[in-house]
């Protein structure tokens, strides 16, 4: 039986009327919207590797696809984290350029967004709910309750999770969209776990406030890195949860079309991973922020592909390797 965060959760995510679509004006030359894609490639290849490995399993034009939407919300997230408050008026102006009819030529990203969302019929809404989701950034810094942090982690990446759907294709209903929800959840809960420290220090404090103060974990544990027996059952709790929410969306690949199922799996276990590393430095993570090598990421796609994989492993091997 779905929680009471999820059935909110799934209202926010069904509410796709066509009356969010508009008709797209794309440049005429071909050569542009190629070099856009490029250009989406580089940033992702720079920015993800976790992101940039999962894409390259996805047959190519999806592939460009799922990196234009990366390029997208990266540019949606730089805007706030490195400009703060300053960014809201720019955020505003990306808000509409971003998801305009006609995007601007100059700008390759929008060019290549633009373009994958008339090839695959993504939802204006998701991407409306991920930038309003990101500029609770610049005012809230902080989240009371479990569910009032679900929220915001379905706007930030429930929302990239269903938008990946439409590239890579799923079994039309509701249940391919309840899992996708809670898929991406658990990754950004995941985020949040590894980017405590990094989030401190931009003064946010992602983990619910009312199981921080239930825990006696108070500001100090932040401004001081302390990593007692407190922090670490907290720590503990934490994981497990987010672990469990992984375990319930993982069937959620399996409504995935075949040729994408590859990626999804990739792409979460890669993130599972992290919480690994954290547990294996007994939950600090005001020293070291962690993260899974690009060897350690090569080193699980094997078994995945004897689960999930579809067409050449070789090809797919020559694909994460292009820059």
């Amino acid at each position: 039986m779905d929680t009471a965060w999820e059935i909110g959760l799934l209202s926010r995510a069904t509410d796709t009327d066509r009356k969010w679509q508009m008709p797209m004006r794309l440049p005429a030359c071909n050569e542009s919207i190629a070099t856009a894609y490029d250009y989406c490639t580089r940033i992702t290849a720079i920015h993800s590797k976790s992101f940039y490995i999962a894409s390259a399993m996805l047959p190519p034009h999806k592939r460009k696809a799922i990196r234009a939407l990366y390029a997208f919300c990266r540019t949606t997230d730089d805007i706030i984290d490195l400009k703060g408050r300053e960014g809201e008026r720019e955020l505003k102006a990306w808000r509409e350029w971003s998801l305009s009819s006609n995007p601007r030529t100059n700008d390759p990203v929008s060019i290549a967004w633009a373009d994958a969302r008339k090839n695959f019929n993504i939802p204006d809404l998701y991407a409306y709910q991920l930038i309003d989701g990101v500029a609770k950034d610049i005012h809230v810094k902080q989240y009371e309750t479990f569910s009032d942090l679900t929220e915001y982690c379905y706007a930030v990446a429930s929302t990239v999770g269903l938008m990946s759907m439409h590239i890579i294709g799923f079994e039309k209903g509701e249940e391919a969209v309840r899992q996708a929800i809670k898929l991406g959840v658990a990754l950004q809960l995941t985020n949040i776990l590894r980017d405590i420290h990094e989030d401190w220090l931009r003064g946010r404090v992602y983990l619910p406030q009312e199981e921080l103060k239930a825990a006696g974990i108070g500001n100090h544990y932040f401004q001081e890195g302390i990593n007692d027996k407190r922090w670490r059952d907290f720590m503990r709790f934490q994981i497990e949860r987010n672990r469990s929410i992984y375990r319930d969306s993982w069937n959620g690949i399996h409504l995935l079309n075949p040729h994408g199922r590859m990626a999804i799996a990739a792409a979460a276990t890669f993130y599972m991973g992290i919480l690994d590393k954290i547990e294996s430095r007994n939950y600090s993570v005001f020293s070291h922020r962690a993260s899974l090598s690009g060897l350690g990421k090569l080193k699980k796609v094997p078994k995945l592909w004897l689960r999930y994989g579809k067409g050449s492993p070789v090809t797919m091997l020559n694909n994460i390797n292009i820059m």
